[in-house]
């Protein structure tokens, strides 16, 4: 039976676990992300889900306990964080190399030093490139979705995929989630049938072998080909999982787009309150815009610099800071596309909310009126901005 209950993000992706029902859970606790997998360990005390629950020493035993999980022919999951994320490194590589379709929670947080336990995309965005499927949710709603998904978009793309929250603003929040019946969860994501599994002693498979110049470029060259075709099976298991659950997610969100002339694009909760400001100018008579990146990796260069094609000036929101690139990693990605696809809209970089610090309302109208100055005047004057940090 469908029901709506009022849970936090950690709860929404625990219960979310508990419907997968998967065959191996291998987790370490690190704040903010602690309660998926303490919340998952007592649907397993009490006997709710069939699942193999392993206690491992650190968050890199974790991910290599996963990922012996996975190659031997488990749906296999695990859940982590900032330093615990950071510290799954040399073992991100291998789950994507090795093509396990391992999905993973993931609670976004600040990357030490100095310490913090709050919310920014400096941990993901540092794996950007490990050949993971990335999601990034806006709500509790989007990630218990959003998981189910991932489950089938894994399995069918074997690659490993992770579906991102922000830490505390989402995850220790709480807000009424839409939940499924259990059966509906399990004859969407249906039963696994791993391609080649270890323990299948019939048909024998070396895996991770030593691959030197012979055959390291190919193997590489695959494993980019696997990733190249991941956007339209995303959008194909979005398609049926909006005609059984009634609703739509893409590889991102227009929000008031189609008409606009200056827009923001935001990663993550932060689209919620971007809409409030899109909202309010819009009230104004602005003619603004919204676009929410929801699939990071693979990066829709082509589709995201369509959909911006026609604006005058775009400001490209990121909760991470490049430090020793020229730009933050969103808008790299982002004026990258624009460029290569011959689109031109002035773009300019605004860092923010770097250690959980707030993002107001207001200070997104004031970003919407740096936008109106540079689409009068046709200039940019500075390339990267801080929003709310003290100079």
């Amino acid at each position: 039976m469908r029901q709506k209950l009022a849970i936090t993000g950690n709860e929404a992706m625990a219960y979310a676990m508990k419907q997968i029902n998967p065959d191996v859970v291998a987790a370490y606790p690190i704040t903010p992300a602690t309660e998926i997998v303490q919340i998952f360990s007592q649907y397993v005390a009490d006997g709710e889900v069939d699942t193999e629950f392993v206690a491992v020493e650190s968050e890199h035993s974790a991910m290599s306990a996963t990922i012996g999980a996975s190659a031997a022919g488990s749906r296999a999951m695990t859940a982590t964080s900032s330093q615990g994320f950071a510290l799954m490194w040399e073992m991100l590589y291998i789950a994507s190399a090795l093509r396990l379709p391992i999905v993973m929670p993931e609670v976004n947080r600040s990357l030490s030093a100095p310490i913090n336990i709050h919310a920014d995309h400096s941990d993901t965005m540092g794996a950007r490139d490990s050949g993971w499927i990335q999601i990034y949710c806006e709500n509790s709603q989007e990630a218990y979705d959003s998981l189910i998904q991932a489950v089938r978009i894994a399995e069918k793309c074997l690659l490993p995929i992770m579906v991102t929250i922000d830490g505390f603003i989402i995850s220790h929040a709480m807000e009424v989630v839409e939940t499924f019946d259990n059966k509906e969860v399990q004859d969407f994501i249906g039963k696994y049938k791993p391609a080649h599994p270890l323990l299948d002693v019939k048909n024998p498979i070396t895996i991770g072998a030593i691959d030197f110049t012979d055959y390291y470029f190919e193997h590489k060259r695959s494993q980019i080909e696997a990733m190249n075709n991941v956007m339209p099976v995303i959008l194909k298991i979005a398609g049926e999982f909006q005609k059984t659950f009634g609703r739509n997610y893409g590889l991102f969100e227009k929000y008031m787009l189609d008409d606009a002339e200056t827009a923001i694009v935001v990663i993550g909760s932060t689209a919620g309150t971007a809409k409030a400001a899109v909202n309010n100018l819009r009230k104004q008579g602005k003619k603004v815009g919204l676009l929410k990146v929801r699939v990071f990796r693979p990066f829709p260069a082509k589709e995201i610099s369509e959909a911006l094609s026609k604006l005058k000036a775009v400001a490209i929101l990121d909760r991470s800071a490049g430090i020793n690139a020229y730009t933050a990693p969103l808008f790299t990605e982002i004026s990258s596309a624009l460029y290569t696809q011959g689109k031109n809209p002035k773009a300019v970089n605004y860092i923010y909310g770097l250690g959980g610090r707030d993002i107001f309302v207001k200070d997104i109208e004031n970003v919407y009126k740096d936008l109106e100055k540079i689409a009068i005047t046709g200039k940019v004057e500075n390339l990267i901005n801080y929003i709310g940090v003290r100079e």
